[in-house]
This record gives structure tokens, sequence and C-alpha cells, in this order.
């Protein structure tokens, strides 16, 4: 996730020790900002023209988090979109790589901006902004007629997993622009230049590690060290691909034993197994950017990340490096899900504030980003894919948006996905930290699983937390 990236990368509305209801909100703001004025005029008609009842001249704001994909798209292409039919709505374009530190006072203070791409290793807790009501109601939104044809909604140009990972509470309230593709990456150049071949068993996976190992070329893999969530997406990745989609779904729901359960532990002893031996040096000291960058100097070959790396890495990247990403390869060879299942997932959320001054522009802002035009502009831009239909369609793509879109034609049904991080905050931070300690050696698989398992419990037995379900 960009750092993004997650870092695609992403953590929420979470003071020192957030509980998430507004008295807390205010006890961790530092320091609030004044409240926001109230409005006296009435509610502007809705039309075919203006479908959500768009103030003509009230101002709006929108706080990018400048990642992976910069912010220069916000600028250059959807501003200018939304201001073609809003010439008079000043827009106060802001942007920040701390989206929780920045905006969490403004949040406290009853004064939250109205648009918000909640993004990035500091994100706002959405589980947190939802029990608290900050979310703005975006079915308005889904129901209204899209940007390009007034004959079609909103709803029908982007796919139905969007809306079902944006809803909480019955509510569609985050808007998932980009479809991020998880996988490992590494250089078609070097993989070709050295005749190393795609692995697709994960014993063939450990022979090439050990392949490239011996070569003394460069180091076989390597991952985001200070951010560990890089790793543990490819771990649940397994575990899914071995045991089902149900592993993932299980939990998601806080079930007893989800995270010691035996697909887990097969997929955290075969991740510990790549970190006891065959990691780049000093992995575990470094950030996303430095081991990406060590890949594009080609000292290392293979790391885990999504398909907004291409774009994160455009200013240090050879130009004949060449991206390219594999699915995790069959592991046990009576996997239940099939070679080239994905983890896909909507991420660089966007959200609305409920409290915001000017919500209907907030939501307008949203419709005009997922025009085919500003999405496939969009897509150009950064070289990631976004949820929109067809966007992409007869534009000139780069090496990685190809390769990430040609996987995920092939995995077609067999994608899988996870909740537990942006549900559940502590629950993300400890995965964070314990992942850290497997992959150091710090802590076996089975004190890895039965450490997630113990803070899942707690959760799941903590009043005070809002529990949500999956199926």
């Amino acid at each position: 996730m960009p750092h993004t990236p997650h870092i695609s990368r992403r953590e929420l509305l979470r003071g020192a020790a957030l509980v998430p209801v507004a008295g807390a909100l205010a006890a961790c703001a530092t320091p609030a900002a004044p409240p926001a004025a109230t409005s006296s005029s009435a509610p502007v008609a809705t039309s075919a023209a203006n479908p959500l009842g768009v103030p003509a001249d009230k101002p709006l704001e929108v706080w990018i988090f400048d990642g992976g994909f910069g912010q220069d798209y916000a600028t250059g292409i959807h501003q200018p979109l939304f201001k073609s039919k809003y010439p008079n709505v000043e827009i106060k374009h802001n942007s920040t790589k701390e989206i929780t530190k920045v905006l969490q006072p403004r949040f406290a203070g009853g004064n939250p901006p109205e648009v918000i791409d909640n993004s990035g290793a500091n994100f706002m807790d959405f589980g947190a902004l939802a029990q608290d009501s900050q979310l703005q109601d975006l079915t308005a939104l889904l129901d209204a007629p899209s940007w390009d044809d007034p004959n079609t909604k909103v709803r029908d140009t982007i796919d139905q997993s969007v809306i079902d990972i944006g809803t909480y509470d019955g509510k569609f309230s985050v808007l998932g622009y980009v479809n991020y593709i998880h996988g490992i990456w590494y250089s078609q150049k070097a993989f070709r230049d050295n005749q190393w071949q795609i692995p697709k068993t994960w014993d063939e996976f450990l022979a090439l590690c050990e392949t490239i190992k011996k070569s003394g070329k460069m180091a076989p893999f390597t991952y985001a060290g200070k951010f560990p969530q890089y790793l543990y997406e490819p771990l649940l990745t397994m575990a899914a691909k071995i045991g089902g989609n149900e592993v993932l779904v299980n939990i998601d729901n806080l079930e007893d034993g989800a995270w010691t359960a035996e697909p887990m532990k097969t997929a955290a002893t075969a991740w510990a197994e790549v970190g006891a031996k065959y990691l780049m040096q000093g992995t575990t000291g470094l950030d996303h950017i430095q081991t990406q960058t060590a890949q594009n100097k080609y000292r290392v070959a293979m790391l885990p990340s999504g398909s907004w790396l291409e774009n994160e890495q455009k200013s240090t990247t050879p130009a004949d490096f060449e991206y390219g990403m594999f699915p995790i390869p069959d592991v046990t060879g009576s996997d239940k899900l099939p070679y080239g299942t994905l983890h896909t997932q909507p991420g660089e959320n966007f959200i609305v504030s409920a409290k915001s001054p000017n919500p209907q522009a907030g939501m307008e802002y949203l419709r005009a980003m997922l025009s085919k035009k500003a999405a496939g502009d969009f897509s150009e831009l950064v070289r990631t894919l976004t949820v929109v239909k067809g966007a992409s369609e007869g534009r000139k793509n780069s090496p990685g948006v190809e390769s990430a879109s040609k996987a995920i034609t092939e995995a077609g049904a067999n994608v899988v996905y996870y909740r537990w991080n942006n549900w559940y905050g502590p629950l993300k931070d400890e995965g964070v930290a314990a992942t850290g300690e497997l992959m150091a050696g710090r802590l076996s698989p089975d004190k890895y699983l039965e450490r997630m398992q113990k803070k899942a419990d707690e959760i799941k037995n903590d009043s005070s937390i809002k529990k949500y379900q999956r199926s």
C-alpha cells in the first residue's frame, strides 16, 4: 500500500490509545481546530445537471496523501474536471504524508475537511471513524448518474467489491479508488538475462532463492523491514491459498483459533524460512523505498508489493528494468485455491466527512474521479489500474501495469482479501510488530500465531470496540 503502502501504506484515527467516540477524539487531539461555521443557506435542489445538490459557490477542501501516487493526479486531473462543471467552487487543495497527525485534530474539533485520501502508513482508523459517525453515507453517490452517462448509475461503473469493502454499518462510506493487485515483484530484464524462471510451486521458489543466492549477483528476497505489513500480506494470501478463503473470513470475524489454524501455521513456517535464509542483508532496518531502490539497483531479485510500486519507484527505475509480478506459488500440492490466486483489494481510500461544511461537493468530487476520463488519465499518469470498469482500455500501459493486468485476468474469480487490519487498528499494529519479529527470527511461527490470536481474542472480548462481520 503505497507509502504509501501501503506505509497501500495505511492506519486511522488513533491517538495514543484511541477509543472511537467523540470524547476520546477530543481528548487525544492536539490542538482542536475551531468548530465549523454552521451554514444558514438552504439545501440546493438536485437536478439532472446537479444530481447531488452541490452549492454553486461554497468552498471544497481536499486532502491528498502524498505517497506513492503523489498529488499531481489531483491537481492536474481530478480538480480541473470538477472545476469544468463548478467553476465558482473554490478548491482548497492540501497534501501530507501524515494523515492522522494532521487531520485527527480537525475531526476532534468538529471542523473536518470534505474530501480525504485516507491512505499511507498513518491513515485514520476507518472503524473508529465509522463508530463516531464521521463518515458520510455515499449511497447517494452510488445511485447518482455517472459522470459519463446519465443512463448509467455510478454503482454500475465500479466492481461490487468496491461497495462491499467500503461498507461500514450497512452504509457505503469508503471509496477505494485504485485496484491494488498484490504479488511478488521482480525485474523482467534481470530474470531474462539470468534465465531465472517464474516459480509455480513453493519448492521452485525456494530453489530459485538458492540459485540467486549462490550466484552472488544479488540477494534473493527482501521486504520493507520497517513496515512488516508488506510481509504479512503474502503470508495471509498463502494461507488463504492453502486453506481457502474461509481462512481470511475467520480471521476478519475474530473466530476462535482463526490465527492458529493449520494453513496459517504452514504459511508462517514457510515465510520464516525465507527470513532465515534468503533476505537481503539489513532488510529488517530498511523501509519500503530503500528496499525497492535496492531492487532497482539489482541488489535484490524479489520483493512483495502491490501495483502502486512501479509509479512509486519511477525516479530510480532504470529504463529497461521492466517491472513484473507473479502470484504466490502453489504450496502443498493440495491447496484449496489454484495457482494464480491473487490478493486484490480496492485501495487508496477516499472518504467524505459527514460533519464537514460541504459534503455534497465532496461526493460530487468523487463522482468526477469515477469518470472514465479521470480514471484513465490517472492510470496513465501513475501507472496503476483504478476500479472504474474499462477506464484503461485503449490506453498505453507500462510493463508493471501490463503484468498486473494479465495476472488479474488469469486469476479470474480466484481473488481473496481481508479487512481485519482496517477494522481493528490495535490488531493491525500487533500484526505489524509480530510479523517483524517472525521474519527477524525472534518469534517462532507458533509463538507468532499465538501472539496474534491473543490480541484478536482481546479485541473480541472488549465491549468498547465495535465488531464487524463478513461472509
